[in-house]
């Protein structure tokens, strides 16, 4: 038996009949036929009506058309699971019928077997090629057209069996992505207060006054709050991210004006590593289309990467400039690098890191970059030598 099939769901479907004879008599087990129609089409009553008596005896639903025309209304009206289609008819061919179905979108993914006592190659080919599932030579024997339609309605069977777990499981991530926004929203309000704290009363003491050990669990915790506060706000955007619930609000920007104040913000933080930021800008403006948000975050998880990734009293370099129709934007540490294995899915892959300081990371963050730059119309790249260093980049259209 020759079976066309959709290569889309072909996959799943042989992975539901992987056993072969075992796993498709479960399967077949499984189905209640009172719940599959089967539309027949047959100019000659006396066909229509041997078949009818047979399928109606196997429990399964049935509806007829004695031509062309009233197949393809009975097709789009009945919605059947399997149509068993005659070729030879006076007024429409099955082939044409099957034609004008294959072209209607409510009714080309019906599986049609061909009733036919045309056998030859050429035959079976352009049966094939205008929509055929299958081929059933008359004259038949009722254990052949049992098998044969039981065999179609397998795989239609296994064909719902996946879209319904496939909905099961939309379901479930978005249920998951709604519970993840609403974790991160109500816990980064209250986490940014706890880090405001900590900031001042770590800049407002010295070990001296409080002594060494309790300065250093002041100093680690307001660490600590940071790294809680960024993962929570990377976990809101990327949330509503891949909801749909982020809207990119596209404007005029000079990357001299946004730049600067990031790389100030994250001084003080790489400072507790004497970790020197080196900023390179261009004197002229470098003028962009971009979410004002989006190029910021992207850029603030870079900065918190580097400064976690690099040894103490190293430096990076933050850099931007123009190249042909986008600006680049650039931050280079002298870190311990990565892996050459790990470069090709630096930006998909989230996995736990840990940088210099013992500081931990999610993963999430590169993945956030990547699709806020593609949000943007850009990308982000990445070039590291592990033991050296690594540089991060992004780009944005240029504004023209």
């Amino acid at each position: 038996m020759v079976v066309q099939i959709n290569c889309t769901i072909f996959a799943s479907v042989n992975a539901l009949l992987l056993t072969g004879m075992e796993t498709e008599e479960t399967l077949e087990s499984k189905i209640n036929r009172s719940e599959y129609k089967i539309l027949i089409v047959d100019d000659v009553v006396s066909n229509v009506l041997l078949l009818k008596i047979l399928l109606t005896n196997e429990k399964f639903q049935v509806c007829t058309a004695n031509n062309g025309n009233t197949a393809i209304e009975q097709a789009r009206k009945e919605r059947p699971d399997l149509i068993l289609l005659d070729v030879m008819m006076p007024d429409m061919s099955g082939f044409d019928v099957a034609v004008v179905l294959k072209k209607d979108p409510e009714t080309k993914d019906i599986p049609i077997i061909f009733l036919t006592a045309l056998n030859t190659p050429q035959d079976l080919v352009h049966g094939f090629k205008v929509g055929a599932s299958d081929f059933l030579t008359k004259p038949f024997n009722k254990e052949e057209l049992v098998m044969r339609v039981m065999q179609q309605i397998s795989l239609v069977a296994a064909k719902r069996i996946i879209e319904q777990q496939n909905n099961e499981l939309r379901t479930t991530l978005s249920n998951r992505d709604k519970m993840y926004s609403v974790i991160a929203h109500d816990l980064r309000s209250p986490m940014a207060s706890i880090r405001m704290v900590l900031n001042l009363v770590v800049a407002s003491t010295t070990p001296e006054q409080v002594g060494p050990e309790l300065f250093e669990l002041l100093d680690k915790a307001n660490k600590e709050s940071e790294e809680v506060h960024d993962l929570l706000d990377n976990l809101l955007k990327w949330t509503k991210s891949q909801t749909g619930r982020l809207s990119v609000v596209v404007q005029d920007l000079d990357l001299n004006d946004i730049i600067p104040g990031v790389v100030d913000v994250y001084e003080m933080i790489a400072a507790t590593k004497r970790i020197k930021l080196e900023l390179k800008m261009p004197s002229s403006p470098i003028m962009v289309v971009a979410d004002n948000d989006m190029v910021k975050t992207v850029l603030r998880n870079f900065l918190s990467n580097a400064i976690k990734f690099s040894p103490e009293d190293s430096s990076i370099e933050i850099a931007a400039n123009s190249e042909g129709d986008f600006a680049k934007v650039s931050v280079c540490d002298h870190g311990v690098g990565i892996a050459a294995d790990r470069i090709g899915s630096i930006f998909h892959k989230g996995e736990t890191t840990y940088g210099t300081g013992g500081e931990e990371g999610s993963g999430l963050g590169l993945q956030l970059c990547q699709d806020f730059a593609r949000k943007n119309g850009g990308d982000c790249y990445v070039e590291s030598v592990e033991g050296e260093g690594s540089t991060f980049s992004f780009t944005i259209p240029l504004k023209k």
